[in-house]
């Protein structure tokens, strides 16, 4: 029979309880009041997704516990959230199903299509939202593996890296809110990994498999110097002459059907290629100089001979997709201390974040954080201007005197002494190209109308 089990620990700083039920999962998120005037502000439906059912509530008390982490608004909430909240208590829910529910319910709940993540199924010892080890000679990577390396390294996020960096860096400090501006996300990188995700055999795409930590957000006007991006495919010029084209067509019939068709596809080719009157003479003169160029290695025997060349059938094949590059300048006067204080904030947290993390032990190296990038108006995606993915950031550079001049406030202590303007020049590079699917336009997808650039 289904019971609700309570679970009381503070998230955030924030006195919280938790009713789970045993038997379905489904769990509710109160915020504590000393009066007894409890209000739900999360909850986890059917499907195992967590949404925040009071906004308002939960950023108020959020605030009112974090005075010097306070987020700006709902959307900054949702992202702490998910980051920090959805991990404890999906924890908590988890301890509280692996102890109270009955055997066959632990079972269901750790593999239905929607898992409850971390409850354990006690048929086969594996928790939801793990995958089963492999055989230790299928030659993959083992879960257990990957983490024996990650212990060599340091331990499992032993890495020396910085992940608290100031939530909201805005560049000037009193930027208007209908302004046209830039945002910069950074994000912790998630490796891909390796195998197909799903029936239709498709490689992972990075898009569809992003469980990302937000570390910052910076905002900056909009970059000097132009907007533009280069959408690019690699086409590749190729030849495929008559002769290696005939062989093409009878090995692939060989191949489907055995040697009699390969015979006969041949026969026909060679029909084809002499015409219905059977030019021979033409075929062995082709085999003879082909011979005498194999012979002599000489590309033009045909040319010397009749003053012909074998028609190459050149031809433009697509080869593949290309990644897309960006680069964006800033230029940064600061007006004040604080807004100093600002810029060299940003400057310090592009550096960081773009730098490589070592482990513990120095053994291993950890990918730098990347970057989500947008363009912004009226606290929206600008529908005109392009979109961007996942990227990384392969070139900071900063020039502290654009102006031709060293040239710094006058102040008495040395933290007021902030150069006058700093130049940013930024270079990113996508993680992942560019495909026909990703041109959103909302619910029909990229077959519905043009409501916007795109990538």
């Amino acid at each position: 029979m289904a019971e609700q089990i309570t679970v009381e620990r503070p998230w955030a700083n924030i006195p919280t309880k938790q009713l789970v039920n045993t038997e379905t999962g489904q769990t509710e998120v109160f915020v504590l009041d000393p009066l007894g005037f409890d209000k739900k502000v999360a909850e986890s439906g059917a499907d195992n997704k967590w949404k925040i059912t009071d906004e308002n509530e939960l950023l108020k008390r959020y605030n009112n516990k974090n005075p010097t982490k306070q987020l700006p608004d709902t959307k900054e909430l949702e992202k702490e959230f998910n980051n920090s909240g959805v991990k404890q208590f999906n924890n908590d829910r988890a301890d509280v199903i692996n102890k109270n529910s009955p055997e066959n319910t632990k079972t269901f709940l750790a593999t239905k299509v929607n898992p409850v993540p971390g409850v354990k199924d006690p048929k086969t010892g594996i928790t939801a939202g793990q995958t089963a080890p492999t055989t230790a000679n299928s030659g993959d990577f083992t879960q257990d593996g990957l983490n024996a390396l990650d212990e060599l390294a340091g331990g499992k996020g032993k890495y020396k890296g910085r992940e608290d960096y100031p939530k909201n860096l805005k560049y000037p400090e009193k930027m208007d809110q209908n302004q046209d501006r830039m945002q910069f996300q950074v994000i912790e990188y998630v490796a891909k990994g390796l195998g197909l995700t799903n029936a239709t055999q498709n490689i992972s795409l990075r898009t569809n498999s992003r469980n990302t930590k937000s570390l910052a957000t910076i905002t900056l006007p909009m970059p000097s110097g132009g907007i533009s991006d280069r959408n690019s495919v690699d086409w590749q010029s190729d030849n495929l002459d008559l002769i290696t084209n005939i062989a093409g067509g009878t090995l692939k019939s060989f191949l489907d059907s055995g040697s009699g068709a390969a015979g006969a596809t041949a026969k026909q080719d060679i029909d084809t290629l002499m015409g219905s009157d059977g030019k021979t003479g033409l075929l062995k003169d082709l085999i003879k100089a082909k011979t005498l160029e194999s012979a002599l290695g000489s590309n033009n025997i045909l040319g010397r001979l009749s003053g012909l060349a074998v028609n190459p059938n050149l031809e433009l094949l697509f080869n593949g997709p290309q990644l897309r590059e960006f680069s964006f300048s800033f230029k940064m006067t600061p007006r004040s201390k604080k807004e100093a204080e600002i810029v060299r904030a940003i400057i310090r947290t592009f550096k960081q974040a773009m730098s490589v993390k070592r482990s513990a032990s120095v053994l291993l190296l950890k990918s730098p954080h990347t970057f989500r990038i947008s363009y912004k108006t009226s606290n929206k995606d600008h529908p005109y201007l392009n979109r961007f993915k996942e990227c990384a950031l392969t070139n900071c550079s900063v020039n502290y005197t654009p102006d031709g001049s060293y040239m710094s406030y006058d102040d008495s202590s040395p933290d007021g002494r902030s150069m006058t303007a700093y130049e940013l020049s930024l270079s990113f590079q996508e993680l992942e190209p560019i495909f026909d699917d990703d041109y959103d336009d909302g619910k029909d997808g990229a077959k519905g109308p043009f409501t916007n650039i795109g990538y």
